[in-house]
């Protein structure tokens, strides 16, 4: 079993990575919401340019709205792969913050358990001293 100085130096580097890994878990929950916000915003536009009935329309407007709803359209369509993305990163970044955590916990239980150890281990020693005379005790120092 490793001593207490390694398993206290690695559960510090376990600490800091989990904190990293859970900062990378919280940009991608960020970033999830701004895509999805993104991407509803263009679907609003989208639904908001459809063609309306109107008796003034002119067939170069009809062409303008055209390819503006087509471009609103792709823009959906591109917004929708990047929600979709955020959304595979953000679940590797619960994953990773899970496993990080059980690392973690697995150094923690060490660490107990090598406390505990040494703590039995003091308590054997404690009890294997030999008992002090009451001679020895009363025992005076030159003055």
């Amino acid at each position: 079993m490793p001593d207490a100085k390694k398993l206290a130096r690695i559960h510090r580097v376990r600490t800091l990575q989990l904190g990293l890994v859970r900062a990378d878990e919280m940009r991608a929950h960020e970033k999830h919401a701004s895509e999805t916000s993104l991407h509803n915003r263009i679907r609003a536009l989208a639904d908001a340019v459809a063609p309306a009935p109107d008796t003034r329309v002119t067939a170069a407007s009809m062409v303008a709205q055209a390819h503006f709803r087509e471009r609103l359209h792709q823009s959906a369509a591109a917004a929708q792969a990047r929600v979709d993305t955020a959304e595979l990163m953000v679940n590797r970044a619960t994953e990773a913050t899970r496993s990080a955590k059980r690392d973690q916990s697995a150094i923690e239980k060490l660490l107990e358990r090598a406390r505990r150890t040494a703590l039995a281990k003091e308590m054997r020693a404690l009890e294997e001293t030999p008992p002090v005379s009451p001679l020895k005790v009363k025992r005076h120092d030159p003055c």
